[in-house]
């Protein structure tokens, strides 16, 4: 195998030829590349050849489980990449059209040591990209992906014989019934199931419909162009679009999912946005009753409310704060045998016995309906109010191109670590630790927090501040750690702040 280009002019006789493969597309959890200036066709042959070399090098069963998104230019680079696969001597089972949870589940209902999912999750069309694991429910972190991206740049593919290539059929039906098991809803619920046109429109409104839920859709027809708003449930746009179908239509809450349905966002009866994390303490509240003294996992992003709140303490449960994004999560959640790990970014990674480990919105959503099922007297209102009030921004992110992010990113954490060496404060308060596991957490002296870390799959930094006292302490908070971060001149401007 030859090594791989790094650019090639479009329109030109190499381009359909040669593979291109941008280095900046191998992330720290998974691949990510704009679609066709980064990668081209012949490079996602490439990744393939790499993908299948790496499975042989470790001894893996030559089996992989592959699926893609729904987007016009997903099926060529699936096939690209099946290519790729096949010359490395894989048995491919491709389970068509998926959602990133039905191709975890199709390893599981296939037995296939591996998966490959196509996808670009929650970018905006123009981007590809593979989410890829081998010891199931895990996916690549960052020495596999290290480990993949020097088989790819470096031209070690090696072909060998015995490749194949099978359509399996049935797998969305598998995967569905798996969700719905057994349980209908007892209490009536009225849900604004919210897919923005992608992937799970395919997916979520039939779940709903199984579990005796009423559907109130929310741009369910498939549609690539996603003529309405990119389906990203951390995204105000999508979420202030669940809130307005919530007031129009006086539904119980709304569910929303991202282009590849492993995250789930939820608005409430109120028309209330309530992120992620939030919803992550609601669901602990309810599985540490189940299962009391269980750990939960929480990303570096989310609410300080998995160490403080005195329902959690009260159940014995444990906090564990962990790296952000989705493979780092998985890992820790089964490397300490975790009930469950929580992301601001609306990942849930729920293990046995309630799910299988891997990150899934569908089965988030199903694990919402039967929490309001089991508290029927209950609005999703009413368990956003019964926490501790904090306050809290969105995720914002400042562009920083790939090529220096975490170089910025090191020297705005040294000057944060400095900050509260020489006894400086944040908000005029005091800084009580700074937590470096991913980037810097700021927690200052009664529990508030802010956080600067690198995004690992686009060309940005993430910002995201936290008051346990006021709104306008969570605005100052922003405030000092902003003025940290423009003492970089590579940092730009923000796609949304508070």
């Amino acid at each position: 195998m030859t090594r791989p280009l790094s650019d090639v002019a479009p329109n030109t006789w190499e381009f359909l030829r040669d593979p291109m493969i941008r280095p900046t597309g191998f992330r720290e959890y998974d691949a990510r590349w704009k679609y066709p200036d980064e990668i081209n066709l012949p490079g996602m042959t490439a990744l393939g050849l790499g993908l299948g070399t790496q499975m042989r090098r470790r001894g893996i069963d030559p089996v992989i489980a592959v699926g893609n998104d729904y987007r016009d230019y997903s099926l060529s680079i699936k096939n690209a990449l099946i290519l790729g696969l096949m010359q490395a001597g894989i048995e491919v089972k491709d389970i068509g059209p998926a959602l990133s949870p039905m191709a975890y589940f199709a390893q599981f209902h296939l037995d296939a040591p591996a998966v490959a999912m196509v996808t670009a999750s929650h970018n905006p069309n123009g981007w590809t990209g593979v989410k890829m694991g081998f010891e199931r429910p895990l996916t690549h972190g960052p020495d596999e992906m290290a480990e993949l991206r020097d088989i790819v740049l470096e031209g070690q593919g090696e072909p060998a014989p015995g490749g194949t290539y099978e359509f399996v059929q049935g797998v969305k039906e598998a995967y569905l019934d798996d969700l719905v098991g057994d349980f209908r809803m007892t209490r009536k619920l009225r849900v604004v199931c919210a897919t923005g046109n992608g992937t799970a429109s395919a997916f979520a409104p039939e779940l709903f419909e199984r579990l005796g839920v009423e559907v109130i859709p929310s741009h369910n027809q498939l549609d690539y162009t996603f003529p309405h708003y990119n389906p990203n449930p951390e995204a105000m746009e999508m979420l202030h679009d669940m809130a307005v179908s919530v007031k129009e239509s006086g539904a119980d809450f709304a569910l929303g999912f991202d282009g590849d349905g492993d995250r789930c966002g939820v608005v409430d009866d109120e028309g209330e946005e309530i992120f992620a994390d939030k919803v992550g303490v609601i669901m602990a509240r309810e599985f540490s009753k189940l299962y009391p003294g269980s750990t939960f996992v929480a990303d570096v992003k989310s609410t300080g409310l998995f160490a403080s709140d005195p329902e959690l303490q009260k159940n014995g449960a444990k906090a564990d704060y962990w790296k952000t994004g989705h493979s780092h999560m998985k890992r820790r959640v089964k490397e300490i045998g975790a009930l469950a790990g929580f992301e601001k970014s609306g990942h849930y990674f729920l293990a046995e016995p309630i799910g299988r480990g891997y990150d899934c919105g569908l089965r988030v959503a199903v694990e919402i309906c039967k929490l309001m099922d089991r508290n029927p007297d209950k609005s999703m209102s009413d368990l956003r109010r019964a926490l501790p009030k904090t306050w809290a921004t969105p995720t914002m992110s400042p562009h920083a191109a790939d090529t220096e992010k975490y170089d910025i990113l090191a020297r705005i954490v040294e000057k944060l670590v400095a900050k509260h060496q020489a006894g400086e404060t944040i908000a005029n308060r005091p800084i009580k630790e700074v937590v470096t596991v991913n980037g810097a957490r700021i927690i200052l002296d009664n529990g508030s927090w802010g956080l600067v870390r690198a995004s690992s799959n686009t060309p940005n930094l993430v910002v995201v501040c936290e008051s346990s006292d006021s709104e306008a302490e969570m605005r100052a908070i922003f405030a000092d750690i902003d003025t940290v971060i423009r003492t970089e001149p590579g940092v730009g401007a923000y796609d949304q702040t508070i």
